[in-house]
């Protein structure tokens, strides 16, 4: 792999900055020690810095020459709401929070490419770097869309990268095409009537509707949707009562929806509506449905995609670089960047040993040998990309 002298000294640097950012987690929207911290780093390093976008978001652009195409990458800030069991010794000084899906990394693997694009000047155009914001829960990448990032901010083509511990280490994982689902919830709440659990027949029991609701959503991706679509339907969260000998006025159901084509995720919300309500009148009550749509599928583009398998294929090897061979049934709100500019997102592995822990797991940190190899692979592909002409 092609690591410049401007990365491998800057190390001691990288790896300082991305554990400062580890003990410091904000979740989405509130990142503003984080942006704080991106802005002073990159105005030092000679970046025209603009923050506030998407209330904490931060964008850094550098110009060199007189060409007049642009590129933008992009890292997500955020963290998320988890409890930190790791036990190191930068671990979360927030309780409750804790960056344990490796955006600490891309951070840094992009402050890292920074630093080196400022140094080389090896590159001819305009190059934006995207901070996001809340990329965890509130669609930071879309608020940014709706503020017109891309008007203020003009990109030929965007890209974006996630840290996978599922994949071997540095290796770089693709797929022209859908590559993260689309993603939605639905609330279903079943009204009952309660009362003394010692005489049912005084009451409607929201508690037994709302488990044959349950099994009776299993059958819609088996027998309502085509097999060759990937689809996901959880029931994550079941709530309702509070002692045996009380049946209680409602329950709450909480159903996870993930799928990719617009013509199958309109078919899911339908039949999740029509089963909840169906199966509740059959008990003799009644079920709403609070639905909502949150990330729409991450589709990648052909000649970006085609063009970082190419570049890959050069920095780290063909043994290196595999197309999936499905799509990740995960979510990801560069989904909206994608919409609207050309461009591909794509993963590179850290796994090193089965005892790794998943993303958004207590026990999971990022890899900090990974940052050389994304901070050299992001500076490689800014520079390919306004290559001079």
């Amino acid at each position: 792999m092609k690591l410049s002298p401007s990365i491998t000294n800057a190390m001691p640097e990288l790896v300082a900055i991305r554990h400062d950012l580890h003990a410091h987690p904000e979740l989405g929207l509130e990142e503003t020690r984080t942006a704080a911290f991106i802005a002073r780093h990159l105005e030092s390093l000679g970046y025209e810095v603009t923050t506030g976008l998407a209330k904490t978001g931060a964008v850094a652009t550098l110009r060199n020459g007189t060409g007049t195409r642009s590129i933008g990458i992009r890292a997500d800030i955020d963290a998320l709401p988890i409890l930190e069991e790791t036990g190191l010794d930068y671990a979360s000084k927030t309780s409750g929070l804790m960056h344990a899906c490796g955006h600490d990394g891309h951070t840094t693997m992009l402050l890292g490419a920074a630093r080196a694009l400022a140094e080389r000047r090896n590159f001819d155009g305009t190059i934006h770097l995207i901070f996001q914001p809340a990329e965890e829960n509130f669609g930071g990448a879309k608020i940014m869309m709706d503020e017109g990032l891309f008007d203020q901010f003009p990109c030929d083509a965007v890209f974006a990268l996630h840290n996978e511990p599922g994949l071997p280490f540095g290796q770089f994982a693709l797929r022209e095409g859908p590559i993260m689902a689309a993603v939605d919830e639905a609330r279903i709440t079943v009204h009952g009537r309660g009362g003394h659990g010692a005489e049912p027949q005084e009451t409607a029991d929201p508690i037994v509707c709302g488990a044959s609701i349950v099994m009776a959503l299993q059958s819609i991706v088996s027998r309502n949707i085509h097999p060759m679509d990937p689809t996901v339907v959880t029931v994550g969260a079941f709530h309702a009562g509070s002692a045996s000998n009380i049946i209680p006025e409602r329950a709450e159901i909480v159903v996870g929806i993930r799928s990719f084509e617009p013509d199958v995720r309109d078919e899911l919300e339908r039949r999740i509506r029509m089963i909840a309500e169906a199966q509740a009148t059959s008990f003799g009550m009644r079920a709403t449905v609070d639905y909502q749509r949150s990330y729409d599928a991450t589709i990648n583009h052909k000649d970006e995609t085609d063009f970082v398998r190419e570049l890959a294929v050069r920095f780290a090897g063909a043994d290196k670089v595999v197309d999936l061979v499905r799509p990740f049934m995960g979510s990801e709100d560069f989904a909206y960047m994608l919409k609207e500019r050309p461009g591909t997102y794509f993963f590179l592995g850290s796994k090193v040993s089965d005892d790794d822990k998943p993303l958004h797991h207590p026990g999971y940190d990022f890899n900090d040998d990974l940052l050389p190899i994304g901070a050299a692979f992001w500076t490689e592909l800014a520079e390919t990309y306004l290559a001079r002409r």
